[in-house]
């Protein structure tokens, strides 16, 4: 299998998923729901005036996550840039 990454994928990272959650937490628009086995469920209730559902985002607490999974946790928690995503963890960590 041969894996290719961006040249902004090789300077970020590897997040440990237990930094990803701190970061999400620490923020005040997470909140650590639950635990599933090895994934922190993070859930995100919406204001009374918004027009959006609660969001539920299961981050594994991994002590590297992949790339793949880092996409996916962005996704599911709204982020609408990657990068920035990636960028706020990075400054947050």
């Amino acid at each position: 299998m041969n894996l290719t990454y961006s040249s902004d994928d090789m300077s970020r990272g590897p997040f440990s998923g237990r930094n990803i959650v701190k970061v999400m937490v620490n923020s005040g628009i997470y909140e650590w729901d639950r635990t599933n086995g090895d994934h922190a469920i993070l859930r995100w209730e919406p204001p009374a005036d918004h027009d959006s559902d609660a969001r539920t985002v299961p981050v594994p607490l991994h002590d590297e996550v992949d790339m793949g999974t880092l996409r996916s946790i962005a996704e599911q928690a709204g982020a609408k840039d990657f990068d920035e995503f990636c960028a706020w963890i990075e400054r947050n960590s």
